[in-house]
């Protein structure tokens, strides 16, 4: 069973008798359908509806945590702590660092808090904080690949993307059931108006993709950028219907030099439009 340590990652601990109130108004997950042992990513958006800060929530006893990159988690907190008010909550950085995901096929294997996003493309995977393995992170990275999941600073800026360009309408981390939250009028809009065309694509190629941030482009016009690496697998956003119209006429696809194919991810069941009518159906 492969367990990876992602010291990169650190955790926040939200608890108080408004813990689930205060995370229900507020991001884009929908914490009240949280079942005890599922993890979910969601982002705290800004009011434009792009993503400020993206992280995986789960239930810790009566309370949350809320785990992000470390470079994010200070910033988080103080954010947080702007809309707390007179909310009975209490905001604090959890005691253990960094989080160990662990997956394989063994049912009878402890997965204490599985992550979503990987179940959507049939996979069981767990997040545990602190360290309980010592694999290298490059097993995560290319299973994170394999199945088209993004994370920030690796695949995308923060503030520069749509909860829909990073799939989080389709692997769990955005509501259009619950109530308001920052930024859902926006996310809202989108959906119903179908007008998202940046999404997650798996790249390949048969040499070594250059490195994260080349640009893809089909006939000289950018496409999209390139994000994960590992050999010749990848991950991008790119603009779908560009993508798509490509594709359809044939016209080669290039990660700075190098020949590349775009696929969607199976499990999120879209197809790449090849027609400006198809892209706003």
């Amino acid at each position: 069973m492969p367990a990876v340590f992602l010291k990169d990652r650190s955790l926040l601990s939200v608890g108080g008798a408004d813990a689930q109130s205060f995370l229900q108004n507020l991001i884009t997950t929908d914490i009240v359908s949280l079942a005890p042992d599922e993890a979910r990513p969601g982002a705290l958006l800004t009011p434009q509806g792009k993503i400020l800060f993206d992280f995986m929530v789960w239930q810790d006893g009566d309370g949350y945590l809320i785990e992000t990159d470390a470079d994010q988690r200070d910033g988080l907190l103080k954010r947080l702590t702007m809309y707390k008010l007179r909310a009975a909550i209490t905001l604090d950085p959890y005691a253990e660092e960094g989080v160990t995901v662990s997956w394989d096929d063994d049912a009878g294997s402890a997965r204490p808090m599985r992550d979503s996003r990987f179940a959507k493309a049939g996979v069981t995977l767990s997040r545990l904080a602190g360290r309980h393995g010592d694999d290298p992170p490059s097993l995560y990275d290319a299973l994170r690949i394999r199945h088209g999941i993004v994370t920030s600073g690796s695949d995308y800026a923060l503030q520069d993307a749509f909860p829909h360009d990073v799939m989080m309408d389709l692997n769990g981390g955005l509501s259009f059931k619950k109530g308001c939250y920052v930024g859902q009028e926006v996310v809202s809009r989108m959906q119903h108006r179908g007008t998202a065309r940046r999404r997650v694509v798996t790249v390949s190629a048969a040499t070594v993709l250059p490195r994260a941030g080349t640009e893809i482009t089909a006939g000289g016009k950018p496409v999209g950028t390139l994000g994960s690496v590992e050999g010749g697998s990848g991950l991008a956003i790119v603009r779908i219907d560009r993508a798509g119209a490509a594709m359809a006429e044939g016209t080669p696809l290039l990660a700075g030099e190098t020949p590349v194919s775009l696929a969607l991810p199976q499990w999120s069941g879209l197809v790449f439009p090849t027609s400006p009518d198809e892209a706003s159906a």
